[in-house]
């Protein structure tokens, strides 16, 4: 326990005395609460403070506020914090000290207003507490922050009305809580008497501490704050899948195929170079578990996804006597992902296989939502089907061996799920990118959040007839570049053409009036920040002039009866399709991009 937090529980009982003996009811609900704390929730002046202390004294619990921590912390006020580092710093030090906090043991936990917010400290509330939320009234709220001038995020022309924003914004997370007591008017003591009853209802059909959150597989030591593995739940009915992230997950391969299916056998397709490093781990594991195996490499790069190679990986399915109940497992970035996905999808109509992503961008985008496929010379990934994989395996450590123009060219789709619909997510990315470059928790928790955030769109459209499109973000842009490059991974790799797509995509929002200009310079600077390309003049050696990258568009899969399909911007964290947009305005604005320098 820190200093600060010490000296904070010693006044509190100083000033508390300990329920007496004959106060059971009390001791009945510390007894049941176990190691957990009880965290308070809600929005500012709902009283998480002062109806917190007084919930504390009466059962004998110390008593922490989340805010007084941070200010203690820092040496500043959360105004002071606010204003000189802005609101990204202020969350990710709120998101520490609520891993520390609720790591020191039971207490009664008063948290800022948008701490429940952030999804890694919701997860922890749900292992190591029980959440109550405050719930007011708007203008109830209003009365109680009005008068005080301390509030940093009610700091503009009209207060009230970003008020009234945020409640909107918040009460459907805050009504996750396990618990809700609403906040009145009125003396203190009766909201802690509704907590009190309120409470002893919940103990009792909730007697014991729960497990950990779906999708924690073990959690760091004291200090760290992020699940060393996360799995990641694909909700598809009789299709459904999990993928699992985190480290060293190639030796355990085996363990989890066999848990999958310890009778099947396996056909393992990779390319010479992710066979080089990552094959011989993966063999292993399969012989730890006994499991029949045969290895199919391919050469790599996008030459790979052929028809010719597709003929031949699937001639040697057949030739190695794998049935249809048997798996493949695609060993590598997402070329073999998709090659072998396509070669189960056709294989005897039909064969399982496992997913074993080994570049950021196969991790986060490919290997996840079952799109398999190969190339025409007409265009990219225009044959293939929708085959689930059964598994997925992202082990976060076989990217320390990629090459940083690979794991860069990755970060560009990892960067799509936060401009899609996760502003929260973006801003993360701006804080944090370079400790998701360097690898552990910080990694695996931006690649846990993109793959959720697919799994979420795959869930409501897993056949692309409504939002997954919004995947496309950058991508109608960037396929044709990649095509008029002849997919030369040397000129371009396909990160790099989303990330320029991306940057085009809210250009020409901006152009169209949808998007504000700050927004598309916003999403540009970082882009710029982590080494990724924004404009088609960065492509090498690219000649082509506006007509000739339109006819390429007309080549994407999202053209319908002839008309162009985007996924354009309202601002970041706000995409939608827009159909049926016209080619000569498209033209237009690639002559504009084309002229800049």
């Amino acid at each position: 326990m820190s200093g600060g937090t010490k000296l904070l529980f010693e006044t509190e009982q100083a000033e508390t005395p300990q329920p007496s003996s004959r106060d059971r009811r009390a001791a009945a609900i510390v007894s049941s609460l176990g190691p957990r704390s009880i965290v308070l929730v809600g929005l500012m002046g709902s009283g998480k403070t002062s109806t917190g202390r007084r919930l504390a004294q009466r059962l004998g619990l110390p008593f922490a506020d989340a805010d007084a921590e941070i200010e203690a912390a820092a040496g500043m006020t959360i105004t002071e914090i606010f204003a000189r580092h802005g609101e990204s710093y202020f969350r990710d030090g709120e998101r520490r000290v609520m891993a520390r906090l609720l790591a020191e043991g039971p207490k009664v936990l008063a948290t800022g207003g948008g701490a429940f917010i952030n999804e890694e400290t919701r997860a922890r509330i749900v292992e190591k507490g029980v959440s109550i939320w405050l719930k007011a009234e708007h203008d109830v709220l209003w009365r109680r922050v009005k008068k005080r001038s301390h509030r940093p995020l009610l700091q503009t022309r009209e207060p009230e009305k970003t008020l009234r924003r945020l409640l909107d914004e918040r009460n459907p997370i805050y009504a996750r809580a396990d618990i809700a007591v609403e906040s009145r008017d009125g003396p203190h003591d009766a909201v802690v008497e509704d907590m009190l009853n309120a409470l002893e209802f919940y103990l009792r059909f909730s007697p014991k501490p729960p497990l950990p959150p779906a999708g924690v597989k073990k959690i760091l030591k004291p200090g760290q704050t992020l699940p060393v593995t996360e799995i990641v739940p694909v909700d598809l009915g009789p299709r459904s899948y999990k993928i699992h992230i985190g480290p060293d997950l190639i030796a355990e391969a085996g363990a989890l195929i066999a848990a999958l299916d310890p009778k099947a056998a396996c056909a393992i397709v990779t390319d010479e170079n992710v066979a080089r490093e990552h094959l011989p781990a993966l063999e292993q594991s399969l012989r730890n578990q006994g499991i029949r195996y045969e290895t199919i490499v391919v050469r790599p790069g996008e030459g790979s996804k052929s028809f010719a190679t597709f003929a031949e990986v699937c001639d040697a399915v057949i030739a190695g006597k794998f049935e249809r109940r048997d798996l493949i497992v695609a060993l590598g970035g997402g070329i073999v992902g998709d090659l072998a996905g396509f070669v189960a999808a056709s294989v005897r109509r039909g064969m399982r296989f496992v997913q074993v992503p080994t570049t950021l961008l196969s991790q986060v985008d490919s290997s996840v939502g079952g799109k398999t496929g190969i190339n025409s010379p007409h265009g990219k990934n225009l044959i293939g089907a929708f085959h689930q994989p059964s598994l997925v395996l992202a082990d976060s450590a076989v990217l320390e061996t990629l090459p940083k123009r690979e794991f860069r060219a990755g970060y560009a789709e990892v960067v799509k799920y936060g401009l899609i619909n996760d502003p929260a997510f973006f801003v993360w990315l701006e804080v944090h990118w370079p400790n998701v470059f360097q690898g552990g928790v910080d990694r695996v928790h931006a690649i846990a959040t993109s793959c959720r955030a697919k799994a979420a769109i795959v869930k409501r459209d897993e056949f692309e007839t409504g939002d997954r499109a919004l995947l496309n973000l950058g991508h109608t842009f960037g396929h044709a570049f990649e095509a008029l490059t002849h997919f030369d991974g040397i000129r371009l790799v396909h990160g790099e053409g989303v990330a320029i797509g991306m940057a085009c995509a809210f250009r020409f929002s901006v152009r169209r009036g949808y998007c504000s200009a700050e927004d598309a310079l916003r999403v540009e600077n970082h882009l710029r920040a982590v080494g990724l390309p924004t404009h088609i003049r960065e492509i090498s050696d690219f000649d082509a002039d506006a007509a000739a990258i339109l006819a390429a568009m007309y080549q994407d899969k999202k053209v319908e009866r002839g008309a162009l399909t985007f996924i354009l911007a309202r601002g970041i964290g706000d995409c939608f399709v827009e159909k049926k947009v016209e080619g000569d305005e498209v033209k237009a604005f690639l002559e504009e991009e084309l002229a800049l320098v």
